[in-house]
């Protein structure tokens, strides 16, 4: 038996959903969840490497193929004392539904000091995500890229003509948040939480969750501003506490500033505040998050809360002191815009959640309980009078 003819189809802006920019690379093409200009005011590397990582980015393709092949070079992550990191899986989807997994080998490397948070980058082969025995019809069918695996696309192929998928009308929605929001711990792309609340509400997702950096940074509200979006939720909590990088008095103003910015472009979309989950470590306590010294002696990954709980009086944060003070600046917003809402994120997973399902390094949810957060949040914003709801207007 032959092997099928391939032919194949250029990788450009159409073909991709959930990307806000596409670099050209020489060797192929880079998904980015921060365009340019914001890429450009920043000089952290971990945002660096957040915003390249394509979580929610996904190809979308009509077409009658039964076989698809994706050359890309991934970025595989090593930390030096730690078990290797499992390969990103690509997802693909045929008319919404889990069709099949892939996993590529080879690629570029990226060796980080957990101690120092220093990086060596490496170059290395294409590697290629082969999907066969799809069904022979024309059809609907989404590749999800690997959500927490920087992913370069090189060529695709197919061997029937590939075109972008029809707008289904689905509304937008556009969400930032910190690394839970990004995916961290679960074990693909579609199983992210965002993810999984998209799927059941039938919402088109732009996810800007962004590992340790969701920090109010005012390019990536610009971003959001003029991100096209029906609907738009900021989750903040963690990365501030985690990061120790402001007090209260900073806190405040840099939530008014993060949600005047987005109301610039988008002044009437719903807008959904949503305070941190859970986190033992850190309700009280405030940071920076380190990671825990006696664990990776044992070859396990697991975090520590460093900062002083008797400095929460001079304005140290903790997640409790943040909800708090995300439901009182919503309270006074909300008087003259409707539009604006809150969520406390105790509701999509809370102490209960945490019995049941404990942070398995103590930060970050597992595959099951990003399921259960995404349930929630489907439910919460856009079930019955929740802010995102068809019928809350």
């Amino acid at each position: 038996m032959h092997a099928p003819h391939l032919t194949t189809t250029p990788v450009t802006a159409e073909l991709l959903r959930g990307a806000l920019d596409l670099e050209d690379t020489g060797r192929g093409v880079l998904p980015h969840r921060l365009p340019a200009r914001a890429r450009a005011q920043n000089t952290d590397p971990q945002l660096a490497m957040a915003e390249a990582q394509p979580s929610g980015v996904r190809l979308c393709l009509r077409t009658g193929a039964t076989v698809i092949e994706l050359d890309t070079v991934p970025t595989k992550r090593i930390y030096p004392g730690l078990p290797p990191r499992p390969d990103g899986v690509y997802e693909l989807l045929v008319d919404g539904r889990p069709t099949a997994r892939a996993t590529v080998a080879g690629g570029d490397t990226l060796t980080i000091d957990a101690a120092t948070g220093g990086f060596e980058h490496r170059p290395g082969p294409v590697g290629t995500a082969r999907f066969t025995g799809l069904p022979d019809r024309v059809k609907d069918v989404e590749i999800w890229l690997p959500h927490d695996e920087t992913t370069e696309l090189v060529a695709l192929r197919a061997d029937a003509p590939v075109e972008p998928t029809p707008d289904r009308g689905c509304r937008v929605w556009l969400h930032h948040g910190s690394s839970i929001s990004h995916g961290s711990d679960t074990d693909g792309p579609t199983g992210t939480w965002p993810a999984v609340a998209a799927a059941r509400a039938s919402a088109e997702l732009v996810n800007l969750g962004l590992g340790g950096s969701a920090l109010l940074d005012p390019f990536t509200a610009r971003a959001m501003r003029d991100t096209e979006a029906d609907l738009i939720s900021v989750k903040v909590g963690i990365n501030l506490v985690n990061t120790d990088l402001m007090r209260m008095r900073a806190l405040t103003p840099a939530v008014h500033g993060f949600l005047d910015t987005l109301r610039e472009g988008h002044p009437t979309t719903p807008l959904l505040v949503v305070s941190p989950i859970l986190c033992p470590i850190h309700e009280d306590t405030p940071g920076p998050c380190a990671f825990d010294t006696d664990a990776l002696r044992a070859g396990e990954k697991r975090f520590r809360a460093t900062g002083d709980p008797e400095e929460r009086s001079a304005g140290k944060l903790t997640l409790t002191a943040i909800r708090e003070e995300l439901a009182r600046i919503v309270r006074q917003r909300s008087a003259e815009d409707p539009n604006l809402g809150y969520l406390d994120g105790r509701e999509l997973y809370g102490e209960a959640d945490f019995a049941e399902l404990p942070l398995p390094d103590e930060l970050h949810p597992d595959t099951a309980a990003h399921r259960r957060i995404g349930e929630r949040f489907a439910e919460l914003a856009f079930g019955g009078r929740g802010l995102f709801s068809t019928g809350s207007a």
